[in-house]
């Protein structure tokens, strides 16, 4: 007969809600499936942890926040922000619901043209562009987004060389009332920075002034400071067209809308607190509406939003490797997911679900990853039901940056899988062994001969 598992009885405070005989209930149902597929036929196919990516989820969250800034205002382009998740199975998604390429470095505008993107669908941004790469976006015909004086004066240089004229725009960095404010990126509005660089571009007629540019940061929660800098951007562009009776062909208001993920710290869950793309969309449309950008030449509306579109599309299934108790008499629970996968954790508290039934009983404990390190932590505080080995969790949120920012470190990174509008299930990346690992090592040949130890 299986050995049934100890808990020691405990005295447990109620807080709100209505009890039953063993306190309040759990904060969760169990998570069985992901789009009708089973959790644990999932694992037992592909292995444990696994990351599990919703291609209907990533669609739905596309195309309501198409629809919030659509119907709002008259020309609207996503560009998807591949620094978020730049699996081919993911952007090659955002790709067929008609979003551009946004990349940050020669790499990813490398993955996007292999993803099929065009160069004039593609914008290059960020402050470390090399030579290489901009004679590559030159080339190729995409937007280039200026981040520094030393990036325009090489731009003229090339232009000259080449004998092209780049399409460029600049970033332009600005108080939005948002602490910290972001102004290590692009030119400042505030002290005239930003004219200077637009009034070298346009007198250098070297290149071509296209757009303008703004990234104010990151899990904004607060829609009216995108509303500040649309219309910082909007009088940019009017005092363009008044000076050099220049129109520009768009204004891209960048990326940073919060996903539903649970900033740690925060009071309240991020799904009650994350703001919609509604309200978003009012804040920065009705600043460029309500503008003095003539009607005649309304510039298209770039958008470059990646956490708040991918985040609820993504899913890590972990297995509990065992439970102990700590010297404070916590229960710590150990699971085979560790942060070098979930870099994430570090900033959310995530939600964790069992995958399979569970009762009423509930325990306050840790969560552990299953790294020789102290910082590995999945939760800090978290209540669930005591889990056994072998049993699985459910790590919800984690479609943005862990799949870009995981690292291969004391175990190998696993398989990605994406279940498709089907409900078919596809291997989207296949997990690392050890020739993977080695296959770019070398060693000197005085190291080749080692003796039996």
């Amino acid at each position: 007969m299986e050995k049934k598992i100890f808990e020691r009885p405990l005295i447990k405070k109620l807080q709100t809600g209505m009890p039953n005989k063993f306190g309040t209930k759990t904060e969760y149902d169990p998570i069985t499936d992901i789009d009708g597929v089973a959790i644990k036929g999932l694992m037992a196919q592909y292995g444990s942890p696994l990351f599990v990516i919703s291609e209907n989820t990533i669609r739905e969250t596309y195309r309501e926040a198409y629809r919030a800034f659509s119907t709002r205002y008259p020309r609207v382009q996503f560009a998807w922000s591949y620094k978020t998740n730049y699996l081919s199975a993911v952007c090659r998604t955002f790709h067929q619901e008609g979003s551009w390429a946004e990349v940050v470095s020669g790499f990813e505008f490398e993955k996007a043209l292999q993803n099929g993107v065009a160069g004039k669908n593609i914008i290059f941004n960020g402050p470390d562009k090399s030579t290489a790469d901009l004679t590559m976006a030159i080339n190729h015909g995409a937007y280039i987004h200026i981040d520094h004086f030393d990036e325009l004066f090489l731009l003229n240089e090339l232009a000259d060389k080449l004998q092209k004229k780049p399409k460029v725009s600049i970033r332009v960095n600005m108080d939005t009332g948002i602490y910290p404010q972001w102004s290590r990126f692009g030119f400042n509005y505030e002290n005239g920075e930003a004219w200077e660089a637009l009034n070298r571009i346009m007198l250098g007629k070297k290149l071509e002034l296209v757009g303008l540019h703004c990234h104010i940061g990151t899990y904004i929660m607060t829609p009216t400071a995108y509303g500040i800098a649309a219309s910082k951007l909007a009088d940019l562009a009017v005092g363009l067209a008044s000076k050099y009776k220049h129109n520009i062909s768009y204004i891209d208001m960048g990326g940073g809308f919060a996903s539903k993920n649970t900033l740690k710290g925060a009071y309240l869950p991020g799904s009650d607190t994350c703001p919609s793309f509604d309200a978003y969309a009012d804040a920065i449309t009705s600043a460029l509406i309500n503008s003095s950008i003539s009607p005649d030449h309304i510039p298209m509306l770039i958008l470059e939003t990646g956490r708040a579109l991918v985040d609820d599309a993504g899913y890590l299934l972990s297995s509990v490797i065992a439970n102990k108790r700590l010297a404070d008499g916590k229960l710590a629970t150990i699971v085979d997911a560790g942060v070098n996968i979930l870099f994430t954790s570090f900033w959310y508290d995530h939600k964790v679900t069992p995958a399979q039934p569970f009762g009423y009983h509930t325990e306050d404990m840790i969560i552990y990853g299953p790294l020789c390190m102290n910082i590995d932590v999945i939760r800090e505080y978290i209540s669930l039901p005591p889990m056994k080995k072998g049993d699985h969790i459910v790590i919800s949120r984690v479609g943005a940056y862990n799949m870009t920012q995981w690292m291969q470190f004391i175990s190998y990174r696993p398989k990605v899988v994406m279940i498709d509008m089907h409900n078919a299930v596809h291997l989207v990346r296949e997990n690392e062994d050890l020739s993977y690992v080695c296959q770019l090592e070398k060693h000197p040949e005085h190291l080749n001969d080692i003796k039996p130890l």
